[in-house]
């Protein structure tokens, strides 16, 4: 079993910054791409930024320029570094990984940690 743990989330004020982890474990698993979805309330999952495991980058237009992930792949962990944070990035952020095991693949999803910008 494999599973995605994310930790960072929280209130922070309009302008402010955060960096959310989220590390995978679990046994004989090897991790390719990683990636941050958010989902605000009333609103459709949508993808925030994903990496490979060769480390190119995916973000969506809304958040360019002012978010950046990142991975560690000895730790099998992912982050997200946001930056300038505005209320319409209040939402809760799912951490998921393409996980290939020796008998499967799949995508893994974390739990979700919820960020809030406001004043």
């Amino acid at each position: 079993q494999v599973q995605l743990v994310e930790s960072g989330g929280g209130l922070v004020q309009p302008g402010g910054s955060l960096r959310l982890s989220c590390a995978a474990s679990g046994s004989s698993f090897r991790v390719n791409s990683m990636g941050w979805y958010r989902q605000a309330p009333e609103k459709q999952r949508e993808l925030v930024a994903s990496i490979s495991s060769s480390g190119n980058t995916n973000y969506a237009d809304f958040v360019k320029g002012r978010f950046t992930i990142s991975r560690d792949n000895a730790k099998n962990t992912v982050y997200l570094q946001m930056t300038s944070l505005n209320p319409e990035d209040s939402a809760i952020y799912y951490c998921n990984a393409d996980i290939l095991r020796p008998t499967s693949r799949r995508v893994y999803w974390g739990r979700g940690t919820q960020v809030t910008v406001s004043s």
